[in-house]
């Protein structure tokens, strides 16, 4: 007996068992022990039905989730997790609570083997529902592959907690039910909503930082993580683990809320190994998607990374992959070479979220380099397209700091945009809209000052500065202003005539 799941993109000949361990991938932990929370709440503004249940009847959606976190040393004396507790979650999420463990691996997806029954009793690295450390943390929220479990890549949300990091994640469902249906654009605004319902469920975390905000996700997770950080400013960075995005960026195209320039946060995306001949053709596969990546080409806001790993098929990129999954004889590479991949797959994922969330310098160094894996990686950046300063851009600056110090603005902005120029006209017209306007006129005469320093010989300026201090009443100002504007051309009938008045 066993569930026949969809796996999307890629198609696998299964004749040969992984023999890996957690052990043997090795992973560089760091300093904090890792703690492990799973429960299930629910969004009472969608419905949900149980497929296996067979009734009518609704529910409100059940967002199962699961959290890894920084832990303190009080770990409590049950020791940590085994991964049967993580297949427990899996079997909760797929709606079989009941069904015995040793059915387990029949039941699902990998091949009940002796190798696979030893994997069930590794040992993991996080311990349930120990306390939280102190402080406050950045948070990165997970979104798994096509209806898979939150507990797919254990492996790595536990490796990037013990460095620091919250991660939290829920399963992958359909808006209806467990399964997705044959609208795959729904199901991906689907679980854009589920992210988003996350990113508001960690309010109940008071350790994490909500201004260090990264997404994460595998495959079909990569399209709907594009979706929510392009409608929610406070993503700070995207971890695209063979993201989906690369594959069915139509799908993408077909979400209202999906714009490539709005796409301005880094963003790093790692790719599988090309796909072979043999398995082009066999199983009917676009060759175009080993060179396709058409996000990576249309993102011109933002640094965007991408790197291949020439020794990860696309199961490689979740724990469950490298230790369960059967191997396709036709291009998976050896289980030491995959488990050394997947180790530098978490490698730079935790490099890539120093750098963007913490600023971190050596970490940024790192990610920017090139790589050194003896050829299981090849990479390729873009630095965002630099596009000319305009005023509009200084004057939203200016209008942030209340037009005070606009000065060394200008001085600042010019540093970094050498050829950057404040047209005259501009700062009259907007000089002259702020200071008629009784609730801006200070602002205004900001402007005015700032003009006059960048164009001390015009005359319109001066004369545009004296109505302004006119305007509010500092008569003695204005004749200043009016009389430097004579200076500068006799013939300003405007200026003469504003003096005599002001004169008598």
């Amino acid at each position: 007996m066993r569930l026949t799941v969809l796996l999307i993109l890629i198609f696998f000949q299964a004749n040969l068992v992984a023999q890996t361990s957690l052990a043997e991938i090795d992973l560089a932990y760091g300093k904090f022990k890792v703690g492990f929370r799973h429960y299930t709440t629910s969004d009472s503004t969608r419905t949900y039905s149980r497929v296996y249940d067979y009734t009518n009847s609704k529910e409100h959606r059940p967002i199962p989730i699961s959290i890894w976190y920084p832990s303190n040393e009080n770990l409590g004396s049950s020791g940590p997790l085994q991964i049967i507790d993580y297949l427990e979650i899996l079997k909760e999420e797929e709606e079989w609570e009941h069904l015995p463990n040793e059915q387990i691996l029949n039941w699902f997806y990998y091949p009940n083997t002796p190798a696979n029954q030893k994997h069930l009793l590794e040992k993991a690295t996080a311990y349930k529902n120990s306390e939280f450390a102190k402080g406050k943390f950045p948070l990165v929220i997970y979104a798994p592959s096509y209806q898979a479990s939150s507990i797919e890549n254990f492996a790595l949300c536990e490796y990037l907690a013990s460095h620091g990091f919250v991660v939290i994640s829920s399963p992958s469902r359909g808006t209806q039910t467990r399964w997705f249906s044959n609208n795959n654009a729904m199901e991906m605004e689907t679980q854009a909503r589920d992210v988003e319902f996350l990113m508001k469920e960690v309010g109940k975390i008071p350790t994490i930082d909500y201004d260090k905000i990264a997404l994460m996700g595998f495959s079909f997770g990569g399209l709907s993580n594009t979706i929510v950080q392009n409608r929610n400013d406070n993503v700070k960075a995207i971890v695209s683990l063979d993201g989906t995005e690369r594959y069915q960026y139509g799908l993408l195209n077909q979400s209202p809320y999906f714009d490539p320039q709005n796409t301005d946060v880094p963003y790093i995306h790692m790719a599988q190994k090309d796909i072979p001949e043999i398995v082009l053709t066999e199983d009917k596969i676009d060759a175009e998607l080993n060179t396709r990546f058409q996000l990576f080409d249309n993102v011109t806001n933002s640094m965007v990374y991408q790197l291949k790993f020439h020794h990860l098929t696309h199961s490689h990129f979740s724990t469950l992959g490298v230790l369960f999954a059967e191997r396709d004889t036709r291009q998976d590479k050896s289980d030491s070479e995959i488990m050394k991949s997947y180790k530098l797959v978490t490698s730079y994922t935790l490099n890539f979220l120093n750098a963007t969330l913490n600023d971190d310098d050596k970490a940024s160094k790192f990610i920017k380099n090139k790589p050194l894996s003896n050829g299981l990686i090849s990479q390729k950046i873009k630095e965002p397209t630099k596009e000319a300063f305009t005023f509009q851009d200084f004057h939203e600056l200016a209008i942030g700091q209340r037009y005070v110090n606009l000065l060394e603005l200008y001085g600042s902005i010019s540093k970094k945009h050498p050829s950057f120029e404040i047209p005259e006209g501009n700062l009259n017209t907007l000089g002259l809209q702020l200071v008629f306007n009784p609730n801006t006129s200070s602002q205004g005469i900001k402007v005015f000052l700032l003009a006059t320093e960048l164009y001390p010989n015009s005359s319109n300026l001066y004369d545009s500065l004296a109505e302004g201090y006119l305007f509010n009443g500092n008569e003695e100002k204005a004749i200043e202003s009016f009389e430097k504007s004579l200076e500068l051309n006799p013939q300003n009938q405007n200026a003469i005539s504003r003096l005599e008045q002001l004169k008598e």
